[in-house]
């Protein structure tokens, strides 16, 4: 059964946590099948990474892709151990695009966590640890920060973009570290309310991606892919895509240009979406949805009590 005013949506970096699914884990068989099926396919225990206590090793981007898109794939399949009801459109943030068109049924799961390492791998390699940065910036115009980004860029300190319109008066730059700095100095110059580093290492979606990007369209040719059973949002352009060579052309695109978060949420609340969850860790993208449309309502997936509620509330 489908529920025409529900969507799900699925974080991206920054929501990862040691000690993350820690309920999920114990009650739902699938969730730890999903991660014993995830540790086979990448050859280490992923779960143990998770229940551990080293957030440095967790936040490094090629082990947060495949932990986060675990984590995703094993909440969608407890919803749906559960009887849920299957959402009328789905949405990921950066990397969640790829874990709701795993959940979708684009890829199969083994292959979506071994291409989301790949992907890591290549983000990071493609700017050195320590060498670039990422940055939210709260309470400055788009325009604003954009200009920042530009003047800073050609001066030649290195490059800085604006790239993840996350919520209204919300938008992340990121860059190489000494570029960043600057353009952060001068947007609190500028008024930025807040400033806020992001737990990652490397800077996404920027242009700097884009031998990230070559090998992601490699990766991706050697790939079945099918078109999704459930309509996804794709971050690039807000739009949704069935023709699996256009999600390939698309998800390319998406390392080294802006995630268009914004866009993203007003498109589903325009077709008719009334409630989002958030199946993933954290509530990260709930309080960016609630900023973006306040008629929305937010629900989280990551404890089971989460589950239970979102059940009942569609049931009544």
């Amino acid at each position: 059964m489908t529920d025409s005013s529900l969507a799900f949506v699925f974080p991206g970096q920054g929501s990862q946590r040691t000690g993350m699914l820690k309920d999920a884990h114990a009650r739902f068989a699938c969730v730890r099948d999903t991660f014993q099926q995830a540790s086979d396919a990448l050859g280490y225990d992923l779960w143990a990474l998770v229940s551990g206590d080293d957030q440095e090793a967790l936040n490094l981007t090629e082990t947060t892709q495949p932990v986060l898109l675990t984590s995703s794939v094993a909440l969608w399949r407890a919803w749906q151990s559960v009887g849920g009801a299957a959402p009328a459109m789905m949405a990921g943030h950066s990397l969640g695009e790829f874990s709701a068109l795993t959940c979708a049924g684009s890829f199969a799961f083994e292959d979506a966590v071994r291409l989301v390492r790949l992907r890591g791998e290549a983000m990071q390699n493609a700017v050195p640890v320590g060498e670039g940065a990422m940055a939210a910036v709260l309470g400055v115009e788009d325009a604003d920060i954009e200009r920042v980004c530009a003047e800073v860029t050609a001066a030649g300190s290195g490059i800085v973009e604006a790239v993840n319109y996350n919520a209204p008066g919300q938008v992340v730059i990121p860059g190489e570290r000494a570029a960043l700095d600057s353009a952060v100095a001068a947007l609190k110059e500028a008024g930025a309310r807040r400033v806020v580093p992001l737990p990652v290492s490397a800077p996404f979606h920027t242009t700097l991606m884009t031998p990230a990007g070559d090998r992601l369209r490699d990766a991706l040719a050697e790939l079945p892919l099918q078109p999704p059973a459930i309509p996804v949002v794709h971050n690039v352009n807000a739009e949704t895509a069935s023709d699996p060579a256009l999600i390939r052309t698309l998800l390319v695109k998406q390392i080294s240009s802006p995630v268009r978060w914004t866009d993203c949420v007003r498109a589903m609340a325009a077709a008719g979406v009334e409630r989002v969850a958030e199946c993933g860790p954290g509530k990260v993208l709930g309080g960016l949805n609630r900023r973006i449309d306040r008629a929305l309502e937010s629900w989280y997936l990551e404890a089971p009590a989460d589950l239970c509620a979102l059940h009942a509330a569609l049931a009544a």
